[in-house]
Parts: structure tokens; sequence; C-alpha cells
């Protein structure tokens, strides 16, 4: 094979990986942002939880002291009866007392509302609380793992980033500029291999001739319609087989 076709096939190679790693050391930011934002959602949950649970027994503890107020003023207002003078004051006075009777009433009946609203939001709170533990340490793991890999992937591509620009001084300049060309119009991908005289990119069968002379891979040819750098790999006969079997693509 040509020299240049091995050079380019593994230009291929490192640039394939590159883009992948690429798309790996881009993605790690974007799920531990996701993650980050539930986690945020979670925390917004728990604290309007929190405020609705303290809101509640706000409110109860303020019923209990209204309770009290109303047993006090009724208190008065029997020691008031029994002074009274007159028939009237006296329907006066029990007219207050029985109001008095009516808004503790209402007051205990509050408290019970909310207390059947206060178990449920305690329940929620606690749970969440602990549920929130947990998802800050998992957070925490996941960044710390984000953070690892990226630095492992950042080695690699700055490792490959080097591999391929000494690669890229070896190749003829007219065939690395074709190989640029054709991969920046091609989604990335200049090459093509041939297996079974079709080009396995845009599967168009080549024509006899052309298909031996990529076979041959003394000059670099392209693919005649989608316009692929090809290349051939020959069939490898393993030890202890008579069969042939076609190596994986470079």
């Amino acid at each position: 094979m040509l020299p240049d076709l091995k050079l380019v096939i593994r230009l291929q190679e490192i640039d394939f990986r590159l883009a992948d790693l690429a798309a790996e050391i881009a993605a790690l930011p974007k799920h531990i942002s996701e993650i980050e934002k539930k986690l945020v959602s979670h925390e917004r949950k728990l604290d309007a939880d929190r405020a609705a649970l303290a809101a509640n027994q706000k409110e109860r503890k303020k019923c209990e002291v209204d309770i009290q107020a109303q047993d006090q003023k009724i208190s008065k207002l029997k020691d008031q009866t029994l002074s009274a003078k007159t028939n009237e004051q006296y329907r006066a006075f029990q007219s207050e007392i029985e109001f008095c009777q009516k808004e503790i009433g209402r007051f205990e009946e509050r408290i019970l509302v909310l207390m059947g609203e206060s178990e449920p939001l305690d329940k929620a709170v606690k749970s969440a609380e602990v549920a929130l533990k947990a998802e800050k340490t998992q957070v925490e793991a996941e960044k710390l793992v984000a953070r690892e890999r990226t630095a492992v992937d950042q080695k690699a591509a700055a490792e490959l980033e080097i591999e391929r620009a000494a690669i890229a001084k070896e190749v003829t300049p007219k065939h690395l500029t074709l190989y640029e060309r054709v991969r920046k119009g091609r989604r990335g991908i200049a090459l093509a291999e041939v297996v079974s005289g079709r080009c396995t990119a845009c599967h168009i069968v080549l024509r006899p001739q052309y298909f031996q002379d990529v076979k041959r891979g003394e000059s670099v040819l392209m693919c005649e319609s989608c316009q692929r750098i090809l290349y051939y790999n020959p069939p490898q006969a393993f030890d202890g087989e008579t069969g042939t079997q076609p190596v994986a693509n470079a």
C-alpha cells in the first residue's frame, strides 16, 4: 500500500478518536450541569416544604394563643355575669361568652386541620432531607469522576494531537491537503474501505478495473460516487487456518 495511504488512514483513526474525546469532554460539563440543576430544584422544593411546615406550626401556635385569650375572656365575663344588675346585662355577658366559646371551637377546628396538614409535610421534609443528603454526596462523586475523566481525555487528546502533527509532516502535502478537504466536506469521514468491490461509505460498486487499481494501492484514488479516498485491506490468513479473514477497518 502507498505509504501516504497508510499515513492518512492513521490520521483518520486519530481524527475519529479526537472527535470522540472532544464530544465526551463537552458532554461531561453538561451532565454535571443537569444533575446540579436537579439538586437545586430538590433543594428549593425542600425549602418550600420547610416554609410550609413552619407556617403551619406558626398558625397552630397562634390558634393556641387565641384559645387561651378567649378562655381568659370567658373567665372575666363569668365574673362580670355574677355582678350583673339587670337581665339585659346578664344576657349581654352570656352572649359574649357564647361568642368566645364559638371562637374557641373555630380555632380548635383549625388546629385539627393544621395537624392533618402538618403530618405529611413533616414526613416529606424529613424524607427530603435524607434524600437530599444522599443526592449531594452522589453529585459530588459524579463531579469528581467527571473531573478525573476530563483530565484523562484531555491528556489523551494532547498525545493524539502530537502524534497527528508528526504524521501530517510525513504525508505528501498534496495528499494531506486532499485528506483535509475531503474530511471537511464529508462530515469528518475522508476515507472509505473497499470491501467486495464496494465502497463502504456510499455502497456504490466500483468498476472492475478501478477496483483492481484500488487493490494495488499504488496511488491515491477517490470513490467516483462520494469522492472519498479509497483503500483496500487484503484478506489475511491466520496460522492453522486454510481460509482467510478480512482485516478490520484501519
